[in-house]
């Protein structure tokens, strides 16, 4: 049986820019979310011009890109300078629709992962995870 978990949300809201393939920059306000409900992912919102954007990517994913390259597949993620020399973590999101490239500030990358960390240790994950729930909704799909 399923151990209840605090239904507790932590959130950080940051203005992403969006570099295209031609190194136009677009703003595009975007949302980090962390549900201890489902503790081993980020979810991530951007506001473009063709409606919201939502993708589900490991919080170990971007917690690594903070230092180093990391992932292999439709995400990765790394850190960079920007263009005035401030430390940014670039975020690269690829889709059969297309490839996206955005950039955010390490500093409000890692205060995310920090205020994550309060609400659910690395490590620790695995007492949150709802199992009957999710089970439950997959054999209702």
């Amino acid at each position: 049986m399923d151990k209840p978990s605090p239904r507790t949300t932590t959130t950080v809201r940051a203005t992403v820019p969006f570099l295209s393939g031609d190194a136009q920059s677009e703003l595009l306000e975007g949302l980090l979310v962390f549900d201890p409900a489902d503790p081993f992912a980020v979810v991530m919102r951007l506001e473009a011009r063709s409606g919201t954007v939502v993708w589900t990517f490991a919080r170990e994913l971007l917690a690594e890109g903070l230092y180093t390259p990391s992932g292999d597949g439709d995400v990765q993620v790394w850190p960079c300078l920007s263009q005035n020399g401030s430390a940014v973590v670039i975020i690269e999101l690829s889709s059969p629709d297309g490839t996206a490239m955005l950039q955010a500030p390490s500093r409000t990358i890692s205060r995310f992962l920090a205020d994550t960390e309060k609400v659910v240790p690395s490590g620790e994950e695995s007492p949150h995870l709802l199992l009957d729930s999710l089970i439950t909704r997959l054999l209702a799909s």
